[in-house]
């Protein structure tokens, strides 16, 4: 009897677990678990929330508080929420007589830039609840004519001033529901998770209001329990902040607890609410059922007979599609959630933004914008990417449930995804006369697509998490894909523990089994086989009022897998240190504060040699108007070796000078994978970056950064241009060549005896060069509805050996939203790339309610301009388009109790 994969698995993890040795170091702000590389430090911005406060421009207590603070009464004890007997109307006015019943809170710390100093305006929160709401108002003194609010789309509201709350409803102090208002009382809401930082993609279910009004503003909020996952019973305690963010005073923000900067935690710091018995615990359906109707032209290749003058191409318009689908919700308790997606409408009405992919050696990430992978997602991830939801394409059917009970979290998931077998048109093409020839000529040809056409990949995820002590946990994570000749399994556990209040510590290991296509490089053969792997993080954190340090260790075999989640780099490891000074923040100063750190990381493989080693070096000061800038140095060195571009020269005879194009077929060795008699390059580099911006009003926000870059390899990919073609010299050499044949008219490809040159390519050469990075936004708001923005991203990568370009490349992107409400805009995005001439225009009308509930109608086109041409050797004039997509999307939420 074969032994299930879930074992084999965990009998492979567990012996994994043996080899990991002293790897141990941790994550800081910045470095993402999967990367190959530290992330480049970009031009940061000022936190957009509180959860943030406590990294580079943290709260603290003040001077004679260092120590420790005592607290009041009303914020030492639980603060006990009154009963309401019956429910105020939610228009922001607070006028019934009910909200005298409220219990207010008060006496608000300036955290940020003071010092837990006394706020420059007062606030006042009330707070009630009935059997099936939770009522929360806030009211801000102000002027006026000061207030920063706008109509925003939701979850864009943090230019604006706001007020705003955690609710950490099951007191674990390790993950809280977030919600911000502006003073018009547009939401932006969210979950924070202590060690992980905030997701904004989660939208909850509530109704809110606010005025401006002579004193300053209100905001009148109520929030269903039904909507909040938590756990009922008599006594139960929930955490709570309470927060306001007022812009124009150095991005002040005031909070109703105080905060001390050398506490590394949000949540333990929190306040508490009691008193909430006698909730109407319902158990409640929802139901979102939606259709799509869309319309999608595209630029194809012409059918034969073709004319003499080439391949001219055509714009073909697909059939109008309509699609419907049903999103459901089940929640049985108040702590569990289940949601079942059949034949969902994933369709984005945004596509994902441009970015620069010359000269990528590996995945880009993107992130999850789906509603239903977005519920409960936090659940699911772990310093791993073990779960990335975007590898599930396009689900038949889906089931998803997630909970808490008790101390134990639990998260499990299944789908059919069509993905996979859902063929473009394109291939479906190639497809049909693959079959049409066998049919007809070739009875013993393979067509390969044949056997994946319209087949389902089927894939699992369980993931269970248990409490220990106070801020402590460790979990378990378990993923399946399976689909023809891909089959991969993933087990593992993770920890998380806070060792005092300035230290954590967090690991996570796993064990992965694949069925699936490996290269081997040793022999050049791309072989279908078994292949074991192993990955791990470690963590050691710790975080003081202004000091801080981490260590910080990853590494990934080179089988190892995870085709339900996200790995960027395998048969590597990669670990670093971090230390960091910030200095007390002091509003009255030209420098209101600075912050400084090194990060130095080395990355090798698994046989020991050096990939990388690099060491950053920066420093940003806080300006006043909400501005800041900075700057950071970074010596390095970069390694690179063929076997991770192909096959090594020990795996085969190859030609490494480009000799042999020239030698009779029968006599010609293949190229080598790298040019010239070395097996490796390497490179010393040093990088030099500059960054500023400022959010000093309403109207105008901009940030900027300029980065150059000496001895940065060009992989010698080419940049996918005809502008740009690979830089290096034999690459060049042989492109002379071809131009030289292909002049003479040798190079006709009815020609079995054509010249060698004519159909060669040249192998990698990878050289160093001098690259130029810089990236810059504004954003100008001329009135309280209209927004615009503008953002460029260059760069252009320039090689010692040849004086040649390896590219030069601009994305610009212009972007203008007009809010009729805040439920109603109507935005126009328009991206253009100068490396391919590529236009991009997306325009969209949208009318969002609530969550759930949904119009949308949209036109996005893709153009190039005076581009080549996809089909035959010409420069196209003036505009082609390549596609055009026409939309409307629906969907309305159905909710009922029970």
């Amino acid at each position: 009897m074969r032994t299930p994969r879930c074992i084999r698995a965990l009998v492979l993890l567990l012996g994994c677990t043996v080899c990991a040795n002293a790897q141990t170091p941790a994550k800081s702000n910045g470095v993402p678990a999967s990367t190959p590389a530290p992330a480049t430090n970009s031009t940061p911005a000022p936190a957009p929330s509180p959860a943030q406060v406590k990294n580079v421009n943290a709260p603290a207590p003040s001077a004679a508080a260092k120590g420790s603070f005592v607290l009041p009464p009303e914020k030492s004890n639980p603060v006990v929420l009154p009963k309401f007997e019956q429910p105020p109307v939610i228009d922001g006015k607070l006028n019934e007589e009910v909200w005298q019943k409220a219990i207010v809170l008060k006496d608000f710390y300036q955290i940020q830039p003071g010092d837990n100093t006394p706020p420059s305006r007062p606030t006042e929160v009330l707070l009630g609840f009935d059997p099936k709401f939770i009522y929360i108002a806030f009211k801000a003194t102000d002027e006026p004519d000061k207030i920063r609010a706008t109509v925003a789309k939701r979850d864009n509201i943090f230019q604006d001033d706001y007020v705003g709350f955690f609710l950490d409803t099951f007191n674990d102090k390790r993950k809280a529901f977030e919600a911000f208002f502006n003073p018009l009382g547009i939401q932006a809401d969210g979950i924070l998770t202590e060690g992980r930082g905030e997701d904004f993609s989660v939208d909850l279910l509530m109704e809110s209001k606010g005025v401006v009004h002579e004193n300053g503003f209100t905001v009148e909020i109520a929030i269903p329990f039904k909507s909040l996952r938590f756990e009922a019973g008599k006594g139960k305690l929930w955490g709570a902040h309470f927060f306001r963010r007022i812009k124009r005073f150095e991005n002040e923000l005031d909070s109703w607890m105080p905060f001390s900067r050398s506490i590394d935690s949000n949540l333990s710091q929190a306040g508490h609410l009691t008193g909430l018995e006698g909730i109407s615990v319902e158990r409640t359906i929802e139901l979102i059922p939606s259709a799509t109707v869309s319309q999608h032209s595209r630029f194809v290749g012409s059918f034969p007979p073709l004319p003499l003058a080439g391949d001219p191409g055509r714009i073909v318009n697909e059939p109008v599609g309509f699609e419907m689908g049903l999103t459901a919700k089940f929640i049985p308790s108040s702590a569990v959630t289940v949601d079942l997606a059949i034949n969902p409408d994933f369709a984005q009405v945004e596509a994902d933004q441009l970015v620069v992919t010359a000269n990528q050696r590996f995945p880009i990430f993107f992130p999850e914008k789906r509603p239903f992978f977005l519920e409960g997602i936090e659940i699911f991830q772990t310093p791993i990417t073990a779960v990335h939801t975007r590898s599930i394409v396009d689900p038949d059917v889906a089931v998803k449930t997630t909970g808490k009970v008790g101390r134990n979290t639990f998260g499990v998931m299944v789908a059919s995804d069509n993905g996979p077998g859902n063929l473009s048109a394109d291939d479906r093409g190639s497809l049909a006369s693959c079959i049409e020839r066998r049919a007809l000529l070739k009875p013993t040809e393979v067509c390969n697509a044949e056997r994946f056409v319209d087949k389902n990949a089927y894939i699992g995820v369980l993931r269970l998490k248990r409490d220990v002590g106070k801020e402590n946990s460790i979990g378990l994570i378990g993923t399946t894909y399976n689909f023809i000749e891909k089959h991969n399994q993933v087990l593992g556990f993770d920890g998380r523990f806070r060792l005092d209040k300035q230290t954590t510590a967090s690991f996570q290991m796993l064990g992965t089994t694949s069925r699936n296509f490996f290269f081997d490089p040793d022999d050049g053969i791309n072989r279908y086989r078994t292949g074991n792997g192993f990955g791990y993080v470690g963590s050691y954190n710790v975080s003081g009022r202004n000091w801080g340090y981490e260590f910080y260790g990853e590494g990934f075999t080179q089988d190892y897998r995870a085709d339900v989640g996200f790995v960027q780099r395998t048969n590597s490891n990669f670990n670093y240190g971090f230390i960091r000074y910030n200095s007390d923040p002091n509003p009255k100063k030209k420098i209101i504060s600075f912050h400084y750190h090194t990060l130095a990381h080395i990355q090798y493989n698994w046989q020991a040699q050096m990939y990388a080693w690099e060491a950053e070096n920066l420093v940003e000061l806080q300006l006043p108007r909400n501005s800041w800038a900075g700057m950071w140095w970074e010596p390095g060195y970069e390694r690179l070796f063929d076997r991770e571009f192909g096959a090594t020269r020990e795996a085969r005879p190859c030609d490494p000078g480009g000799q042999d194009f020239h030698l009779p077929r029968d006599q010609r060795r293949p190229p080598c994978t790298f040019f010239g008699p070395g097996n490796e390059r390497a490179s010393d580099k040093q990088h030099l970056s500059f960054f500023a911006g400022s959010n000093f009003s309403k109207k105008i926000q901009f940030n900027g950064q300029i980065t150059k870059r000496w001895g940065h390899m060009d992989l010698d990919f080419g940049s996918g241009s005809n502008k740009y073609p690979r830089a290096s010299p034999f690459a060049l050499q042989l492109a002379g060549e071809k131009a030289a044949a292909q002049a003479a008219g040798q190079c006709n490809p009815e020609d079995e005896n054509r010249p060698a040159v004519c159909t060669a390519v040249a192998p990698l050469d990878p050289g160093r060069g001098d690259l130029l990075q810089f990236n810059a936004n504004v954003t100008y708001q001329p009135t309280n509805e209209l927004r615009t923005s503008f953002g460029i991203n260059s760069q252009q990568l320039k090689r010692y050996d040849t004086d040649r370009y390896a590219f030069k490349i601009n994305i610009m992107t212009l972007r203008g939203t007009y809010q009729f409400t805040n439920a109603t805009f109507a935005r126009l995005i328009l991206d253009y790339n100068t490396l391919n001439s590529r236009l991009r225009s997306q325009a969209l009308f949208g009318w969002t309610p609530s969550p759930g509930t949904a119009f949308y109608a949209g036109y996005n086109d893709d153009l190039n301009y005076d581009s080549f041409h996809p089909f035959k050797p010409e420069v196209v004039p003036g505009f082609r388009r390549n596609s055009r997509t026409i939309f409307i999307k629906f969907s309305y939420l159905i909710r009922r109790s029970f």
